[in-house]
């Protein structure tokens, strides 16, 4: 697929205060983008759309170039003890994403360009916690790897992260436009994780992103480039067929990975969960999925914040885990297998 090309731009005036501001105005006004001045990232209006429906997918071609006000880092993630806020928001259009609750009304995508304040307080967060090491998640609420074509935001936090003691970054991606990212000197010190899944959760849920096979073309590269490797499998779903699916996507996953050294390579399993929020907007953006969110079906599980969500029930949970732990003690009998959740 193409690299992703915003339809409408908005800019804060103060980002034209930063370098990175400066940089993306002019690269935007040579594209030929329509660009347009907000008072703030977070009141975005204007978005066109007769309807509802119609503005949502229009705000996910939306950019908003923004300053980053809030600086204390989130730090709810299981893989990762802070969250680096370099984005807000995704162009795909995966039916199941939590980001579909979490942002709301605001599904535009927002870009920080004051990123040396950004990295300031990531190298406290490094000082407070020395001699540990710190791990950062780079794509919590965004897909950044999508967007960094255009900001190479990501670029500097990786070449930021490669030059610190104490530093570690993680991200996760759907789409393959990394080869910006290659020549990074990351030092070893940046784990590049893939969303991998079967191909009729790929096929039915994750329209607006890169097919597997392109997403295996840019896992090769990265590893190739010497970036640690690590592949998440999510959601883990169970379609009908759900076992010969995954069994292939292992398998394909690794036909692809021949003759690339793959030591330190890891994988993070989720099954499929969702809210009755989530429920609700998925619905209404997407009224024709097949994803399958009954809740007779499911067991509700309290969160950390008191916030409950439907997954699997216990044995079904736990014959997913089993399969897929076999299939890649398998096919990756070094790599590691972080979690399942």
């Amino acid at each position: 697929m193409e690299p992703f090309i915003p339809q409408l731009v908005f800019i804060e005036p103060q980002a034209l205060e930063y370098q990175l501001g400066q940089e993306l105005k002019q690269k935007f006004t040579d594209m030929g983008l329509e660009i347009r001045e907000t008072t703030s990232h977070n009141q975005i209006r204007g978005i066109p759309g007769d309807n509802e429906f119609q503005q949502y997918r229009n705000a996910k071609s939306t950019l908003v170039v923004g300053v980053r006000r809030t600086l204390k880092f989130d730090t709810s993630k299981p893989s990762a003890e802070y969250a680096i806020p370099l984005a807000t928001g995704c162009m795909g259009h995966c039916h199941y994403c939590y980001l579909q609750t979490t942002l709301g009304s605001k599904p535009y995508i927002r870009t920080y360009v004051n990123l040396d304040e950004i990295f300031d307080q990531a190298q406290k967060y490094m000082d407070e916690r020395k001699p540990e090491i710190t791990r950062f998640e780079a794509a919590c609420t965004s897909d950044i790897v999508g967007l960094d074509h255009l900001t190479h935001s990501l670029k500097k936090t990786i070449e930021f992260i490669g030059q610190t003691e104490h530093g570690r970054l993680r991200f996760v991606t759907k789409y393959h436009h990394v080869d910006h990212l290659l020549d990074a000197k990351h030092n070893g010190k940046t784990r590049f994780r893939f969303s991998v899944n079967s191909r009729y959760v790929i096929k039915n849920f994750e329209p607006g992103t890169s097919s597997f096979d392109e997403r295996l073309e840019g896992a090769r590269k990265v590893a190739a480039a010497g970036y640690p490797l690590g592949f998440i499998v999510a959601p883990i779903y169970m379609h009908e067929g759900w076992q010969e699916g995954y069994h292939e996507l292992f398998e394909r996953l690794s036909n692809a990975l021949q003759g690339i050294p793959l030591n330190n390579l890891t994988f993070e399993l989720i099954q499929h969960r969702f809210t009755k929020p989530a429920k609700r907007v998925i619905e209404k953006r997407y009224p024709k999925t097949k994803l399958e969110m009954d809740e007779e079906k499911r067991k509700y599980k309290w969160g950390r914040y008191g916030i409950g969500k439907y997954v699997y029930p216990t044995e079904e949970a736990q014959n997913l885990e089993q399969t897929l732990r076999q299939y890649i003690g398998s096919f990756f009998p070094e790599a590691e297998i972080e979690y399942f959740t």
